[in-house]
């Protein structure tokens, strides 16, 4: 019997709440929450699902980080519930609920207008204790209902990290990519991991990858392990004494899951634990990577991961408590005629994936480099079609985009927003990987997990551009550029 299909969606609301402190008075809120369901939302029904996101109270908390579950029956209760548990700017864990009561006498209000109440989290295991941290009323705004129906998916459980059967399934002629960047904030030291499983034109099919460390006072470290053959029954990277349901990289080397990296080089070891709790970015169209439309397609399923454990270079332990990066994929017939990517955590909620490329075909080869590039910020994504960014609304030239050495550039507007990305690989800081496509040819990588990027946001204000944002990331940008 097929899954039913859940629901993934944002939401935003604004409004005041009154603190029951000695500071007293009423403060700003704002609520930006991301909502998935575990399958199809039953209106006659109830539905519980979870909620992540952001929770902002003026001057007194700002959690990016906090997490909670809805409880969604209007018809069959008469009620909407919110629960949502954060950490305030005092150390001290609270539960904001919210309660909505649907009715048919007043539609617009009873859906628009949600009341709140503030009590500390402690209180879950203290019934006798009652008394509120605060009271308010929070409305969702009419004019962010685009925003609010543009945002709503209905992921198949492929479309998840944890179902990789698209990724593992490789054809002749294919190469399949699982790679891992982050970033340790208490070192500064980028790490690189990458593994590929390639089906040759001819020959037996293979596992390999490599581990790389960039530490801000020495020269970048690379080491290789593989190649690993895999028999020609062999349809993906899992070995045969490994059940065919795990999804992710297998090696007798490594390991990449979605909650797990594990491996081990000549120089390097290395054992870590995942985890993100936000939507896969589709850098690449989803209708491209779930049909194969072009050459190779891009994805990230942990667009804005934790990854937490130890890397050993020559013997040396380096620690990582929640070093900050993502985990990718790539799926194709080889590498692009050239290409640049950038993944940059801008902010605490803020993540930058652009990919410029130009593919390996004959016929397309002569094309200028299409740009794929998706900005998230507070849980939403623009350009918010899958295809703006690489042929726009009007056509090819909306985003160009130039990948070259030592410095490449992306600019391009959709959406009354205009961005340009600055990307900096210093020489002293990157490395030159050797490529080797399913067809034999080859490519080399020059990466950096040091890079530096410059990224300006601008808005459209009458006939002018205005100012909107600025990130100036300094040594924790990751970055590369493939040439041939």
């Amino acid at each position: 019997m097929k899954a039913r299909r859940g629901a993934r969606f944002a939401e935003t609301m604004t409004g005041t709440l009154r603190l029951d402190t000695a500071e007293g008075g009423s403060r700003p809120v704002r609520l930006d929450l991301r909502v998935v369901t575990p399958g199809a939302i039953r209106l006659c029904g109830s539905t519980t699902a979870a909620l992540t996101g952001r929770v902002r109270i003026g001057g007194w908390a700002d959690d990016l980080h906090a997490s909670g579950r809805i409880l969604i029956a209007p018809l069959s209760q008469g009620r909407i519930d919110y629960h949502v548990r954060f950490t305030a700017l005092d150390g001290h864990d609270y539960v904001l609920e919210g309660h909505k009561s649907p009715t048919w006498r007043s539609p617009r209000r009873s859906m628009t207008v949600l009341r709140i109440r503030l009590r500390p989290a402690q209180e879950e295991d203290d019934r006798e204790s009652r008394s509120a941290g605060g009271q308010g009323l929070l409305r969702f705004r009419l004019r962010t209902l685009p925003s609010f129906a543009a945002s709503w998916r209905f992921p198949r459980s492929a479309e998840s990290a944890e179902s990789a059967e698209t990724l593992t399934a490789a054809r002749r002629g294919r190469l399949n990519v699982w790679y891992s960047t982050f970033t340790d904030s208490n070192t500064g030291i980028g790490f690189w991991f990458h593994h590929e499983l390639v089906r040759p034109v001819s020959g037996t099919p293979y596992t390999h990858g490599w581990a790389a460390v960039y530490q801000p006072d020495r020269p970048p470290v690379i080491d290789r392990f593989g190649p690993h053959s895999l028999p020609e029954s062999a349809s993906s990277s899992l070995g045969g004494s490994i059940p065919a349901q795990r999804p992710g990289f297998h090696s007798p080397s490594a390991v990449a899951t979605a909650h797990q990296l594990r491996g081990a080089t000549e120089h390097l070891t290395w054992d870590l634990k995942v985890s993100a709790d936000c939507a896969p970015l589709h850098t690449f169209p989803r209708l491209a990577w779930k049909r194969r439309l072009l050459p190779a397609v891009h994805a990230v399923p942990q667009a804005q991961a934790r990854y937490t454990g130890s890397v050993r270079l020559d013997g040396k332990l380096l620690p990582l408590a929640d070093a900050r990066g993502a985990n990718a994929r790539i799926a194709g017939r080889g590498n692009a005629h050239h290409w640049a990517w950038l993944h940059a955590d801008l902010d605490d909620d803020t993540v930058l994936e652009v990919v410029t490329a130009v593919s390996g075909l004959p016929l397309l080869r002569h094309l200028p480099p299409l740009v794929f590039l998706r900005l998230r910020g507070a849980g939403r994504d623009w350009p918010r079609g899958d295809w703006r960014s690489s042929l726009g609304v009007m056509g090819v030239g909306r985003f160009r985009g130039r990948p070259q050495l030592p410095t490449w550039t992306v600019q391009g507007h959709a959406g009354g927003r205009r961005i340009t990305v600055r990307v900096h690989l210093p020489e002293g800081r990157r490395t030159a990987v050797a490529y080797t496509d399913p067809d034999g040819s080859r490519a080399v990588c020059h990466n950096s997990e040091r890079a530096d990027a410059h990224v300006r946001l601008e808005q459209r204000r009458g006939m002018r551009w205005q100012p909107e944002r600025t990130w100036d990331v300094r040594g924790t940008a990751h970055a590369e550029v493939g040439l041939r």
